[in-house]
């Protein structure tokens, strides 16, 4: 086909990609399911939508299109309720149904499981339990940070960025956000028209007011405001806080974090606290957290609950259990853990974090945990090498990159019972657990977790159990299921390690239907 840039075809959606986006093919008919044809990707359509669609990026056998209208609707589609929910770009899944969004999570964590860790749809299938989404998809974030501009007359505005660009979508009310946010956003850029505070330009490095971070604590009602300045002061700062703390219910901290450097890192390295606490506090289950400005906190109180419960019951913990969790943040799932552990060893790369998680662990009364600075694919082979510290239980939360390599190999070594793994990035994730499984370990549970609604991210839990060899019996666990076989030994493969290559199609997932090694019992 010859497919030109402006080109505006009809197309019926029958997928959607990883990012939201609908799929459709060109020569597929409008009434019948696809059989091939030249693929667009249609940012804004839904499954079951037929729209006509403009040609932007065409490329051989695809193209990147943008929806200009829909001609019949999805049945899934329903009205958002942000009014700039598709120019804004944040909430890639808010004009699909709730159910439908929690489908399309669910399909994308087990399809990237298939296709890229190698397991069989069947085997995925046995493993995943059922999603939990949440029963208030709306008003959730805990957090929110406002990049400030100003329109074309001039105006200062609050906002976030359009996807993909640093164009800001004006909204004074998020609808995933706390209602309080309306407020204080209005508050704050009506104090700078009257001071004449400017906003920072990225282009020229001038103007002052570059973002307004607010966060609350859900089980307190406590409220932090704090202002990301391109400088040292805010003009009248305390004139500021005094309004913010008569009219905002819950006002606890406000603070200035000066940040001059040119780049898209939004807070400072620094926090001033101008009047109030320099935290806020908030609670996850029985346990009390201390929140700064700079503090890595879940935006999603009500899931992060969920998925720390889920991960204490997957790590099967009796009491006497050493247990490592690795990439701890300020120590939450640590100090989950440590209720029910002998002892919990937490490790973070940000110091400040370890700061934090040590004053919560004071602060809650926990005495079986320890904290290190440090990468985990540091500080673990460090310690278990040197130092000879065992694990049990291995917890690991990682950032969406996942594990480092080191790290996982240290890991195997170690050989812990369990591992458990709390991801925020699937494909990453399942290519993890791909590792795990070719040395030693069987994928016994995982679950999804809805803790970014109208978005397309999703967290994901997962259990893995070591495999225990005797290489004298007639029975072959699958690796990836740790189901036991009955077979003759010596006639099946060992297990792939890393760095030898498998043969046939690894995109394929009947390309591991024979990946088993020989004996395992557990």
């Amino acid at each position: 086909m010859n497919i030109q840039k402006n080109q505006i075809y009809e197309v019926r959606i029958t997928d959607m990609g990883a990012d939201g986006e609908g799929i459709g093919h060109l020569e597929a008919p409008l009434d019948r399911e696809p059989k091939g044809g030249y693929t667009l990707f249609v940012k804004d359509a839904l499954i079951g939508d037929v729209v006509q669609a403009r040609i932007v990026k065409p490329k051989k056998g695809y193209a990147f299109a943008r929806l200009e209208k829909i001609l019949k609707p999805s049945p899934d589609r329903v009205e958002p309720l942000c009014p700039v929910a598709r120019q804004c770009g944040g909430c890639q899944l808010q004009a699909l149904s709730y159910e439908k969004q929690l489908e399309f999570k669910d399909h994308k964590v087990k399809n990237n499981l298939i296709r890229i860790g190698g397991f069989l749809p069947e085997q995925v299938e046995a493993v995943m339990e059922r999603p939990v989404g949440m029963e208030k998809p709306f008003r959730y974030r805990n957090k929110a940070q406002f990049p400030i501009g100003t329109d074309k007359n001039g105006r200062l505005i609050a906002g976030f960025y359009a996807g993909r660009t640093h164009t800001i979508i004006e909204t004074g009310d998020c609808m995933l956000g706390i209602e309080e946010n309306r407020q204080i956003l209005r508050i704050v850029l009506d104090f700078c028209e009257e001071k004449h505070i400017r906003a920072y330009e990225e282009e020229s490095g001038r103007g002052l007011l570059r973002h307004i971070l607010i966060r609350k604590g859900f089980s307190t009602g406590q409220i932090m405001v704090c202002l990301v300045i391109n400088g040292v002061s805010l003009p009248d700062e305390d004139e500021l806080a005094a309004r913010l703390f008569e009219r905002v219910v819950g006002m606890t901290s406000f603070s200035v974090s000066p940040n001059t450097e040119r780049g898209n890192v939004i807070l400072g390295g620094s926090v001033r606290t101008v009047r109030g606490a320099e935290r806020i506090e908030d609670t996850i289950g029985d346990l009390r957290f201390s929140i700064s400005p700079l503090s890595f906190y879940q935006v999603n109180p009500v899931q992060t609950e969920r998925i720390y419960r889920q991960a204490l019951e997957y790590a099967g913990l009796t009491g006497g259990e050493t247990v490592w969790d690795l990439y701890c943040g300020i120590g939450t799932i640590s100090l989950f853990l440590a209720a029910k552990a002998k002892q919990v060893c937490g490790v973070e790369i940000v110091p400040q974090a370890v700061e934090d998680a040590r004053r919560n662990a004071a602060r809650n009364g926990i005495q079986n945990v320890r904290f290190f600075v440090g990468k985990a694919e540091e500080v673990l082979p460090e310690k278990y090498e040197q130092e000879g510290i065992r694990a049990d239980v291995i917890v690991v939360d990682p950032p969406r990159k996942g594990c480092d390599a080191a790290c996982l190999q240290t890991m195997v070594r170690m050989a812990p019972e369990r591992i458990v793994y709390v991801s925020c990035d699937s494909a990453t994730l399942a290519r993890d657990l791909k590792y795990l499984t070719e040395n030693g370990y069987a994928f016994k549970k995982g679950r999804v977790f809805d803790n970014f609604a109208q978005g397309v991210h999703v967290e994901v839990v997962c259990l893995l159990s070591k495999l225990k060899y005797r290489t004298s019996e007639a029975e072959v666990r699958d690796y990836r299921t740790g189901e036991l076989q009955q077979a003759e030994v010596g006639r099946f493969p060992a297990a792939t390690m890393p760095g030898r290559e498998r043969g046939g199609n690894q995109g394929s997932t009947g390309a591991f239907q024979n990946d088993i090694s020989v004996v395992c019992v557990t």
